[in-house]
């Protein structure tokens, strides 16, 4: 039922592993696969005494396998994707379809101890006495729940071969993903005592709960502004968050400030290599887009208004506007998609800027419009990203409420600027220069002349 390929074997195995797991068919593939490897770097750099593995389904691009196996020094154990019987439930996620291979951990009967890991951790410090910890071990973040992205096993093929017999028979489930079936599987975790390692180094047999230090949810950090997790050593933050708000998203920093934490993690590790030549592509064709402009500006305006209207005034007058406020707002949002997601943050929002700028000053050329009006919605993008920025806030109360204040005093500012190319846009409209009524003649106008 299940085929399991071993990793290259080595002459000296550790008898301990930190694992991650990677699966294919999400539209996050690439951002998981570099936070995969983020991780296991600020692993390595930590000098912990474990193995680093990475479980990776059989679909999971070669060169990305080398990658983690060459550059990072991981051993990657491939593996055939376990069905998930849950998919008919109500409340399934699909993005949870293949979170069940987590469960091959329990087969990697090479180590006495695995720490299993989600790939949106960030390691302060080693946690090598997690080793210690006994059958099973997780940390509580939610109070009644305990949390699988970061727990300790024991690796036992019966407690595997048990798991995926519990699979074929439907045990409950209550999310479909692993979450809910580890859960289910250990239902009385919360029961167990606190896991203290012992000062002799043993390791202790049981189920244990970890302090919740070695999963510090990255929202207690965004209440106070830093942290202070009274229970056990504060040394993995983890980013149980809306998918869209991972910390390696460019768009993250500044509104989660931890964001700026993930990436210097990156910047350390593994770097930006594999997007600079996209950013500097990007770059060279706004600023491009930029200068054409600027320089065609006459033959623009001649090309979109000096016609004969084909149909009545007022259904072109509408379309016109209509094509107008649709031209601003994909100034605005088609740079946002170009760029690569997994970017420094300053390197993404520099080049939003510059994108906005440059999509914009064709939208103003084309259409006339005052160029402070269509910019003052990204001034004030730039100046939330400083509100957001500013690092001496007491805490995030008071944080979030001066951002709410700053959104508030630029909301006119954006209502006016919307009249202004309204007015603007009406006034254009009106000139005969630009727009002559049905039967009369389309000879230039002075103002076209000069060009």
């Amino acid at each position: 039922m299940v085929a399991l390929v071993a990793a290259d074997e080595v002459v000296a195995r550790r008898r301990q592993a930190y694992a991650a797991m990677m699966y294919m068919g999400t539209p996050r593939d690439y951002e998981f696969y570099v936070a995969t490897r983020v991780m296991m770097r600020s692993l390595a750099r930590l000098e912990v005494d474990a193995d680093l593995v990475v479980i990776a389904s059989v679909d999971v691009p070669i060169r990305w396998v080398k990658t983690l196996q060459e550059e990072d020094g991981v051993k990657v154990v491939s593996v055939e994707n376990l069905k998930n019987p849950y998919e008919s439930q109500g409340n399934f996620n699909t993005r949870f379809k293949l979170t069940l291979n987590k469960l091959y951990a329990w087969s990697l009967v090479s180590y006495d101890r695995v720490v299993m890991l989600d790939s949106d951790n960030l390691f302060l410090q080693r946690t090598d006495e997690l080793f210690q910890c006994g059958q099973f071990c997780a940390v509580f973040i939610n109070p009644c729940i305990f949390h699988t992205g970061l727990f300790v096993l024991q690796p036992s093929m019966i407690v595997f071969k048990k798991m995926l017999h519990e699979l074929e028979i439907g045990r409950d489930n209550p999310d479909g993903a692993d979450q809910g079936f580890l859960a289910s599987y250990f239902p009385d975790l919360l029961d167990k005592p606190m896991f203290h390692p012992p000062t002799n180094g043993t390791k202790l047999v049981g189920t244990y709960r970890l302090p919740l230090g070695y999963q510090m949810d990255a929202s207690y950090f965004y209440l106070k502004l830093r942290w202070s997790i009274p229970c056990g050593p504060n040394s993995v933050i983890t980013f149980p968050s809306a998918p869209w708000l991972k910390p390696w998203y460019w768009w993250s920093w500044p509104v989660l400030p931890l964001g700026l934490s993930w990436h210097e993690q990156r910047r350390k590790n593994i770097g930006y290599g594999s997007e600079i030549p996209v950013l500097l592509i990007q770059a060279v064709m706004y600023i491009g887009i930029i200068a054409i402009t600027r320089l065609a500006r006459p033959s623009l305006s001649k090309l979109c208004y000096n016609r004969r209207p084909e149909k009545s005034i007022t259904i072109l007058h509408t379309a016109l506007k209509v094509a107008a406020f649709w031209s601003i707002l994909a100034a605005y949002t088609v740079p946002f998609f170009l760029i690569p997601r997994t970017v420094h943050p300053l390197l993404g929002w520099s080049l939003y800027v510059l994108g906005v700028a440059s999509l914009s000053s064709v939208v103003i050329n084309v259409f006339l419009l005052p160029p402070l009006s269509v910019l003052t919605v990204l001034l004030a993008i730039v100046g939330s990203l400083f509100v957001m920025a500013f690092p001496w806030y007491s805490d995030g109360l008071v944080r979030a409420l001066t951002v709410f204040a700053y959104a508030f005093c630029c909301a006119p500012f954006a209502w006016s600027s919307l009249i202004k190319v309204t007015s603007s846009l009406q006034n254009l409209l009106e000139r005969e220069a630009f727009f002559p009524r049905l039967g009369e003649s389309t000879q230039l106008s002075e103002f076209n002349k000069l060009y």
